[in-house]
This record gives structure tokens, C-alpha cells and sequence, in this order.
């Protein structure tokens, strides 16, 4: 059980795994696994279950039985975790210990890929 919303971890296909994000597209999963195995992490990726449907009431005597819906398309998304189960994404990025390829500390921005480079920030506290 985690700690708090924040710090996750469950297995991922046997392995126990912290979690880093769940219900991921394959192009984020892409780019998660090739920035997280840049900074030494074992990546772990697993399909996301499909959501449980709940069951049709049974239909009332004297009531023809409708046919079930179709079943909604389920868009295919991955839940994506790290060997290590201490990982804390949160920890991770303001702690400034990830890293891009060009090796530029890797910022909320860039982790959420609103910005294509990791412009490295001054913290507040050492801007004097």
C-alpha cells in the first residue's frame, strides 16, 4: 500500500515496481523509458486492465431479454513503473536528479513535454 498518492508501487508483471505514471499513450511510454533507462532505471511496462464493466440487471418476468451494448473501445494505454519501488517522480524531478541525454537536469516542463529541451533552471533559493 502506498504511502501516499504521491508513492506508489505494485507489480508490474511479476515484478515489484514503483510506479511513474499510469494510463500512459505508447509515444509517452517512449519517451519515459528512454529518459528513465538514461538515468539508470530498470523500466517496467505493463497494459493497463481494461475497466470492469458492470454487470446487466436480469430482466423482469414477462420481459423479453434486451442484448448487451457493445462494449466502448478502450483506448490501449500502459502503466509504467520502475524496479526501483522507492522511486518518487515527484522526488525525482524537483530533487533535480534526472537527466536528459545532453545531460541538462531535466525540468517539470520538459518532463511533461511542453518544452522539446531542458532548459536548465537557477533555483530561486541560489539566484542572489
Amino acid at each position: 500500500m502506498a504511502i501516499n498518492k504521491n508513492h506508489e508501487f505494485e507489480e508490474l508483471d511479476g515484478v515489484k515496481c514503483g510506479i511513474v505514471e499510469k494510463n500512459v499513450t505508447p509515444a509517452r511510454v517512449a519517451f519515459l523509458k528512454e529518459l528513465l533507462g538514461l538515468n539508470g532505471y530498470t523500466v517496467v511496462v505493463a497494459a493497463t486492465p481494461a475497466p470492469k464493466a458492470a454487470p446487466m440487471p436480469a430482466p423482469k418476468s414477462g420481459e423479453a431479454a434486451v442484448p448487451p451494448p457493445p462494449p466502448p473501445s478502450v483506448p490501449e494505454t500502459f502503466t509504467v513503473g520502475v524496479t526501483d519501488y522507492t522511486y518518487n517522480t515527484i522526488n525525482a524531478i524537483f530533487g533535480r536528479m534526472l537527466k536528459t541525454k545532453d545531460g541538462h537536469i531535466v525540468t517539470l516542463a520538459y518532463w511533461q513535454q511542453k518544452e522539446a529541451v531542458s532548459q536548465d533552471e537557477i533555483p530561486y533559493f541560489e539566484d542572489v
